[in-house]
């Protein structure tokens, strides 16, 4: 039986189109790093080859490089994060959350407009490179 040890999640609960990502870029890892294609493929047979390889190292320097660079604006330690509170709820066992104060906390307000825009665009990134990836999965071989 073999099973895939996927390092770049953490533990914990994690949802299935998350691990499906990471799996997927995993097995990448593995192949470039375990196999050495570069050492047993000849990727320059033909075009095909060629544009596939450059393709592989792409797509692994994006995993290995540029996605972990990725900086979410709500972690900068200067930005005061407003806190959790609640207040019962009049005539109720229940409790609501207070709204905090919008200008009293705005860097955090802008910061988390920012990441919402950033999380979107880096969702299309991701998604648009998974497709890379199946779309060369069968050169994945050594």
């Amino acid at each position: 039986m073999r099973y895939l040890k996927i390092h770049t999640l953490e533990k914990g609960w994690c949802d299935k189109d998350e691990i499906l990502l990471h799996a997927a870029f995993q097995l990448l890892v593995d192949f470039i790093e375990q196999e050495k294609p570069d050492k047993i493929v000849d990727w320059n047979v033909d075009e095909l080859y060629e544009k596939t390889w450059k393709e592989i190292k792409l797509l692994y320097s994006w995993w290995k490089k540029k996605r972990p660079a990725r900086k979410n604006p709500l972690d900068d330690k200067k930005i005061k994060h407003p806190p959790l509170k609640f207040e019962k709820i009049p005539g109720s066992d229940l409790s609501r959350m207070v709204e905090p104060d919008k200008k009293k906390y705005a860097n955090y307000y802008r910061a988390l407009e920012e990441y919402w825009k950033l999380e979107q665009k880096w969702e299309e990134e991701d998604q648009c490179n998974l497709h890379r990836l199946i779309d060369i999965r069968k050169f994945l071989w050594t």
